[in-house]
């Protein structure tokens, strides 16, 4: 939120104050309303919501210190969220693009391609987030039951998640270019192709992720659509949304329904399971 406010006071006054030097006090509707604008422009529906809130929240406080007048108060909140599109946001990955990915890092034998492997067995057999994946340390991964801990993830609810069978390898042939040093799971490759145990950053994901796409020739997707290819598949295979949720690390059940790409085949494959009693006789 601190970031939020930091962004609005420099919207405001053309980069002269932030959070804490902007007299939040004098904002009328005027203002709050141009804040909406230009936040609607540049941001998604959620983060501009979130700094619109982060707004509201400041000018009730300035409202309960008696520094701004009920009436003025009353306009300048009075400011709508910006609407949030109903339709789906990602994809589910198919089987073929994933093995494709795959491939390109198997065919790399330098430790960029067991490390990018790793990286990808990981998102897609976890449904880890980018920021989550990168904070792995060595420590937090038990290679006997594929269990990765992780800490601080989102919302700030510790979890452990649990690889396929199928990834642990790829994760172990990772681990003996990398070896058994502390530090992060995932780290740093120098141009000279050797190891740094320095953690890779979430922006670093998005650029391994691009150039092995360029590669397989898959086009179009992001590390969250290995987040949102694993819940599908999962509730697909007949998991039931609890567990999912807790694996995915979701406050609700509802926002892992969110993340369910499965298509019309699926709900037609559903109501399969279902029968009619009795039958016509026929002449």
């Amino acid at each position: 939120m601190r970031q939020a406010l930091d962004t609005i006071a420099r919207l405001l006054t053309n980069g002269s104050c932030d959070a804490i030097t902007l007299d939040w006090a004098a904002l009328r509707y005027k203002h709050t309303a141009a804040v909406r604008s230009v936040l609607m422009e540049k941001y998604a529906p959620a983060t501009a919501n979130k700094m619109l809130s982060a707004l509201r929240r400041v000018l009730k406080e300035a409202l309960r210190l008696e520094l701004m007048d009920a009436k003025d108060f009353a306009r300048a909140v009075d400011i709508q969220n910006v609407k949030v599109s109903k339709e789906l946001q990602g994809r589910a990955l198919t089987e073929k693009e994933i093995a494709d990915l795959m491939q390109v890092c198997f065919d790399d034998f330098t430790p960029t391609g067991y490390r990018d492997a790793a990286l990808i067995a990981m998102l897609r057999g976890a449904g880890l987030r980018r920021s989550e994946v990168v904070s792995l340390n060595l420590s937090d991964f038990n290679p006997k039951s594929g269990a990765l801990k992780v800490w601080g993830a989102k919302g700030g609810k510790d979890r452990t998640v649990y690889l396929p069978d199928g990834a642990i390898p790829v994760v172990e042939d990772w681990l003996g270019v990398r070896g058994g040093a502390a530090g992060s799971l995932l780290c740093h490759i120098n141009k000279a192709g050797c190891v740094v145990l320095r953690k890779l950053t979430s922006q670093a994901v998005l650029f391994i992720l691009q150039k092995r796409g360029k590669q397989a020739l898959v086009t179009d997707f992001s590390a969250h659509d290995f987040r949102r290819t694993f819940i599908s598949e999962l509730l697909d295979s007949g998991a039931d949304i609890s567990t999912v949720q807790r694996l995915a690390g979701h406050a609700s059940p509802e926002l892992t329904a969110r993340y369910d790409r499965r298509g019309e085949q699926t709900k037609r494959r559903a109501v399969q399971a279902l029968s009619i009693p009795g039958s016509r006789k026929r002449r």
